[in-house]
């Protein structure tokens, strides 16, 4: 009923990088470990042990001294990248210790004013109790009170912010230590009833489906719907719980480690995803000998369960990912990055990838859907990454996001950005726009297109796994089931489309024609975008020549 909280409140924004560092990646799967380079690099309120090696760690341990559980608490949390270590370092300092399992942490509690969906997921996942409140009142080592149930936290007796939470639901998930657990304990404890003909149990809080409007269906809540094995033509409401099939998964090698470990969890001995890919995209330029190491045995531990596991060199996960989808079907992946340019991804951390390619579905509270329309021809000079950064210019135009990050607005958080009046677009130029979805803090994203580019992406992707056949690539049983998948599709090539009647939580025109010139994203936020004569004159120090489209 209610939990007396220690406040370790961090301002301003917290992406993943601050809490699980990029160059401390070979640190992950040992959690206790990597744990201390969280917040390791110095910001307001924040006092590193040793700045930009390890983290505050008695500011925290100070903390924990008052006798209380300490909640992490930030403005807005956990952008960026999808990666569970995150998570895991987060519940280090705020958790409790799951019995007869080392080194792994559980529960805890997160209070942000804006908590990004990927990362509220997995939050979820590990058993914590992730809340979006006000947390304007709440400043470093103050003593609240919370109580979940009445929507309630109060400083002294007096509330200072109210909330109600996403679904009741993550109170059984709190409970049974992740979401994880809940679902195989609920299915089980459903199954065993059945087989011992006693009635269904009521022990469980079950998800409250919304009332049909009667209208119609997007893009995204065709695709799915049909995942989800209903009726042709028939979606998926906003609110709804489903499990979705996973048709593609996706891993990469700086969370595949923690990928591996929570299949090892699960008993996973192979994958009912049909398609799970391992790439090593992330450690193959400077690998450390921890790396080395997971280049010689991830491989052979993906690919014996069914999976397809790429070399060291080949590329980056999203490029191969993007050349094994089929369309209109949904997946996922643990890179935030993975936004399926045909179909729909909801990326994920470690722990639900793992559960995704282990079952073959993903647990999903169905997002509500932004829809961006396109109208009129690009402009002589306008590329795509102009496209792409008009988003959140006419956005902010329209009042539905803001730069500030006190009381930040993102109409995109959380929801799924469809992508409308482009449909000429070649795949891979469609996945420069899908790909920039996880700037937005968007759960997901869909570009629609025509047959016609999708065609020629088939053809092109099916020559490409018969080559990886011919060269050795593992599971070689994986990717000839793919390529008849493709070859079914282009046999009979039919293409979901949105209702014309689907209702969405908003709608952003922009007019090609208004776009004269380059929009530019000004350092360090990818929402504060700004024509390039809004910034002319701008003195240049450093520029820096990348691959990456984001």
């Amino acid at each position: 009923q209610s939990l007396t909280l220690t406040v370790f409140k961090v301002t301003g924004e917290t992406n993943t990088d601050d809490l699980s560092p990029a160059p401390d990646a070979w640190s992950r799967p040992d959690i206790p470990l990597h744990a201390l380079a969280m917040l390791k690099n110095p910001r307001e309120g924040i006092e590193p042990q040793e700045p930009g090696k390890v983290g505050p760690i008695k500011q925290l341990a100070g903390l924990q001294a008052k006798g209380n559980l300490v909640a992490y608490v930030g403005d807005v949390v956990g952008t960026g990248s999808s990666r569970k270590s995150a998570t895991n370092s987060v519940l280090w300092f705020t958790g409790e210790d799951i019995p007869y399992v080392p080194n792994k942490r559980f529960g805890g509690v997160c209070l942000g004013s804006k908590i990004a969906p990927i990362f509220y997921n997995t939050m979820e996942d590990a058993g914590a109790l992730p809340i979006e409140l006000d947390v304007s009142n709440m400043n470093m080592g103050d003593v609240i009170e919370l109580r979940p149930y009445e929507g309630k936290a109060l400083k002294d007796g007096k509330v200072i912010a109210e909330f109600k939470v996403k679904s009741d639901v993550l109170f059984d998930e709190v409970r049974a230590g992740g979401r994880i657990p809940l679902i195989i304990g609920r299915g089980l404890t459903a199954k065993a009833r059945e087989a011992l003909g006693l009635p269904v149990s009521t022990l469980f809080r079950l998800p409250t489906n919304p009332a049909d409007s009667g209208k119609g269906f997007s893009l995204a809540q065709k695709m799915v719907g049909r995942a989800c094995g209903l009726p042709e033509g028939k979606g998926v409401r906003p609110g709804t719980y489903c499990e979705p099939k996973m048709t593609t998964v996706g891993s990469q090698d700086t969370t595949g480690p923690m990928t591996r470990d929570e299949l090892k969890d699960l008993a996973c001995l192979g994958f009912s995803s049909d398609m799970v890919m391992q790439s090593f995209c992330h450690t193959a330029a400077y690998p450390k000998p921890v790396d080395v190491k997971m280049h010689h045995e991830l491989p052979d531990f993906i690919s014996t369960r069914g999976g397809v596991a790429l070399r060291p060199g080949d590329g980056v996960i999203h490029s191969w990912l993007n050349r094994l989808l089929l369309p209109d079907t949904v997946g996922t992946g643990g890179d935030s990055h993975t936004r399926f340019p045909i179909g729909i991804s909801f990326p994920a951390g470690s722990g639900l990838v793992a559960f995704a390619a282990a079952t073959g579905v993903m647990p999903l509270d169905m997002p509500e859907s932004v829809l961006v329309r396109f109208k009129g021809k690009m402009q002589p000079g306008v590329t795509l990454r102009d496209l792409v950064n008009a988003i959140p210019l006419y956005a902010i135009k329209q009042g539905l996001l803001t730069v500030e990050k006190k009381g930040k607005k993102n109409i995109f958080s959380g929801r799924i950005l469809e992508i409308e009046g482009l449909p000429e677009l070649k795949v891979e130029q469609a996945f420069e726009l899908s790909d920039a979805s996880a700037e937005r803090s968007a759960a997901g994203c869909t570009v629609h297109l025509n047959k016609e580019p999708i065609i020629e992406y088939m053809n092109s992707n099916i020559t490409l796994m018969k080559w990886m056949i011919a060269n050795g690539y593992s599971d070689a049983r994986t990717l000839g089931r793919r390529i008849k998948a493709m070859e079914a599709w282009l046999a009979k090539p039919e293409l979901l489309k949105g209702d014309a009647d689907a209702e969405y939580a908003a709608v952003i025109e922009i007019d090609l024609a208004d776009i004269h010139e380059p929009i530019v994203a000004c350092p360090n936020d990818p929402d504060d975008v700004k024509t390039l004569s809004d910034v002319a004159g701008a003195k240049i120090d450093e520029v820096f020549i990348g691959s990456c489209m984001t």
